[in-house]
């Protein structure tokens, strides 16, 4: 097979010489424009795992550039006058211009021919069976044939520069600056005996503010070196652009995804690879451990199918799902380093734990396997602060004061819908139910969605609180919570709106009843379902005055009932929510338009709300923070409407997302909603409730340690086990959880099979 590798970057050079180390009857030319020493940038970052694959796929590649490299184990932080270490990481630097050099070597040694110094315009001239687009980030190929390849190219919002000092680091090291015009940050580590990469970030706001626009290269410089003076001790930073004029070093990021790598020019197929492909932040130092990756798993399909289609189809299938996962970590730690500013009133060890665990990657016990003392001398300082009586408390079991309420831990059990009253009444059925998980371990328990009237309901099975017999049947069960755990209960008060009128969940979930149906409302007239739901009306003056007083009767009854906690339900399309949304507000009165229009009626209910509900007791608000649709609400609009009931006295902010629009298109995954608690929290300075997939103590302590969110709702883990924080406590043991004391032998047990390794068997 004749093989042509465009670009003579890491991804084309080790494809280049695993494919003819696999067939060296394989006839392979890479042609790259640039000479053989000619390259960016400093030095490039590799993890041991890595490693370990360039091992297993051509050992004396491996063992050349495992030569090279410069090893450490620690992180520094340095932020606010403080230095914070955590070690265990396991990372590697090597030269740019020598791990290329290595490849070039290994590739002529295997008998690959290389061109350079080549302006490659029409690959066609090589007849090639194959063709390896391995031309960098600004990929001319890609550009070419922007229709089958479906780039996304995003550029960033931060400036940054690529430079380099002789003053040796012993750890990879972060520094941020705080100047009159904003936040900078470095990256820094080592890659050969006496050279260290030394990048300098900023967003483009302070940048420009900086005058660094304006500046030479030798003005930015020397800036550079005033204000990382502390890291510097005395050694100056250098340039290796002298070819760029001014303020062009300084570049933006650019974040691409391309919808598909292969293009078929007639039978040759021509194939993206390493930046072309895909891009990786810098920050998680992944750029060339990705295009590597890619080299390795497309060879190994050349030689696992007889011919190129399926070849390629399983390359792109396999590697689609591996990329994706480290650009979604590498975009968590791209933006950030691009919002460092949120964080940073935070104190330095939390800030640098916000840090270390930015990609979503790196864990609470990942970083117990690497530091175990980092982690207990921050679970010390956490704890302290949290006002928890023992100091070796993990994150997730510290206490938590909202107002004159004290929660023992950090976890809520979410409101989950059970389609299980009859006419509005709360019966056994939940009291077994909700009084199983206050019995289970978590802090604060929440009552499902409970309807203010009988035409606010979701379903006909909905709970209410709307006529005494409600509030009798909810003060049993909050009798029964509060004398038989140490739990708090929570109300959730809410209104179906567009969504009511609908059957129970397992007989047809959003269908509308197929009798007895009742009128609904909402912001604007809408159909949920387009076709099927009835046609919402318009809510009217007087019917907002009607509704608002049902929902003060419900806040007073819920004080008569004798619960903790009051939560009002702005999500999910429901009444309030589609106030919210401007997918579901086109009013042109004074409750549409603008987003403070739109909250205006949600806010109205809360303030009358919070005038009757008792002021040393807790009040949240659920929201959608992310429509999951294009002109739909965005954590841009999340924060801002955060910060409009943190001002009418709400006390934290319940962060869900979606179920606004069936057009929506959500990126699901592992705490997936937990970014949109974290903007909350950092940015509007409101407590925050995180949601959504926390399904492990590990997702919890992750969470609450780094400040993203003060509590996390665990849903569906409640569900299968209403015990779940008991059971994760002993998990990861922490045997201080207290149990119900008729408990306790299950606890001995459990903990008993955990220590011997045989739980479950």
């Amino acid at each position: 097979m004749k093989i042509l590798c465009v670009g003579g970057g890491p991804a084309g050079l080790y494809f280049a010489l695993l494919m003819k180390k696999q067939n060296p009857a394989h006839q392979i030319v890479v042609v790259e424009r640039n000479r053989p020493y000619d390259t960016f940038g400093w030095g490039v970052v590799f993890s041991d795992q890595t490693l370990g694959n360039l091992t297993e796929a051509d050992a004396p590649t491996a063992q050349a550039i495992e030569a090279s490299f410069n090893h450490w184990d620690d992180i520094d932080v340095f932020f606010k006058g403080q230095k914070v270490t955590s070690g265990g990481h396991g990372f590697c630097g090597i030269g740019r211009k020598h791990l290329l050099n290595i490849l070039q070597h290994r590739c002529e040694e295997l008998g690959v021919e290389l061109v350079f110094e080549t302006e490659l315009t029409d690959y066609a001239q090589y007849g090639a069976d194959l063709v390896i687009a391995s031309d960098g980030l600004n990929s001319r190929i890609r550009a070419r044939y922007a229709d089958s390849y479906q780039p996304m190219i995003e550029p960033r919002r931060c400036r940054f520069v690529w430079l380099g000092t002789r003053k040796k680091f012993d750890a990879f090291t972060f520094a941020f600056k705080q100047t009159e015009h904003g936040w900078f940050q470095a990256h820094i580590y080592q890659y050969d005996a006496d050279t260290s990469t030394f990048i300098v970030e900023t967003p483009e706001s302070v940048w420009r503010a900086a005058g660094l626009e304006t500046m030479t290269q030798e003005e930015s410089i020397a800036f550079c070196e005033r204000l990382f003076a502390e890291q510097l001790d005395g050694h100056k930073l250098m340039s290796n652009a002298s070819h760029l004029r001014g303020s062009a070093m300084w570049i933006t990021f650019p974040r691409i995804v391309c919808g598909k790598w292969v293009h078929w020019d007639g039978n040759v197929p021509v194939v993206l690879m390493g930046d072309a492909a895909h891009s990786a932040h810098y920050s998680i130092g992944s750029g060339t451990k990705l295009a590597l990756e890619d080299a390795i798993e497309l060879a190994r399909c050349f030689g696992a199918h007889a011919d190129a289609r399926s070849a390629l189809a399983a390359y792109e299938e396999l590697r689609a799902v591996e990329v994706l996962k480290l650009q979604s970590a590498a975009r968590n730690s791209m933006e950030w380093f691009e919002n460092v500013e949120r964080y940073t009133s935070m104190e330095a060890p939390q800030f640098a734990y916000s840090m270390l665990t930015r990609s979503q990657r790196l864990s609470h016990e990942n970083l117990r396997l690497r530091d175990a003392a980092y982690v207990a001398s921050y679970e010390r300082w956490f704890a302290q602060r949290a006002g928890a009586a023992a100091t070796t408390v993990p994150p997730m079991f510290t206490p938590y004061t909202v107002r004159g309420l004290t929660l023992k831990n950090r976890i809520a059990v979410s409101p989950m819908a059970q389609y299980s009253a009859v006419d509005g009444v709360a019966g056994d059925y939940h009291l077994a139910h909700l009084g199983a998980r206050a019995l289970g371990g978590a802090a604060l328990v929440f009552a499902e969605m409970t309807c203010v009237s009988a035409d606010a309901r979701i379903t006909p099975y909905c709970p209410g609180m709307y006529k005494p017999e409600h509030t009798q049947a909810w003060k049993r069960i909050v009798d029964f919570v509060h004398q038989h755990s140490d739990a708090a209960i929570a109300l959730q008060l809410g209104h179906a709106g567009a969504k009511g009128s609908t059957r129970a969940m397992w007989d047809g979930i959003d269908q509308p009843l197929e009798k007895d149906n009742w009128p609904l409302l909402s912001a604007s007239p809408q159909q949920y379902l387009q076709g099927v739901s009835q046609t919402a009306r318009e809510i009217t003056a007087a019917d907002m005055d009607r509704i608002q007083k049902d929902f003060v009767r419900a806040t007073l009854a819920a004080e008569e009932a004798g619960f903790d906690w009051l939560e009002l339900h702005c999500a999910h399309g429901y009444l309030l929510s589609s106030f919210i949304s401007p997918l579901t507000n086109q009013r042109s009165d004074e409750y549409g338009g603008s987003l403070e229009n739109r909250c205006r009626y949600p806010l109205r209910i809360f303030k009358a709300m919070r005038a009757a509900w008792p002021s040393h007791k807790p009040m949240s608000v659920r929201i959608s923070a992310h429509d999951w649709v294009e002109g739909g609400i965005t954590p841009d609009d999340a924060v801002h409407i955060a910060r409009l009931f943190k001002a009418a006295g709400a006390d934290m902010i319940d962060c869900s997302s979606g179920q606004v629009s069936k057009l929506e298109k959500p990126v699901y995954g592992r705490m997936f909603q937990a970014p949109f608690a974290d903007r909350i929290r950092n940015e509007a300075g409101i407590g925050a409730i995180a949601v959504g997939s926390i399904f492990e103590a590990d997702h919890v302590n992750s969470i609450i340690a780094a400040g993203r969110a003060d509590l996390c709702a665990v849903g569906r883990p409640h569900l299968a086990n209403p015990a779940w924080t008991l059971a994760e406590a002993a998990r990861i043991g922490y045997t201080a959880a207290a149990w119900p004391k008729q408990y306790l032998p299950g606890k001995q047990q459990m903990e008993r099979n955990l220590a011997r390794g045989n739980y479950g068997r």
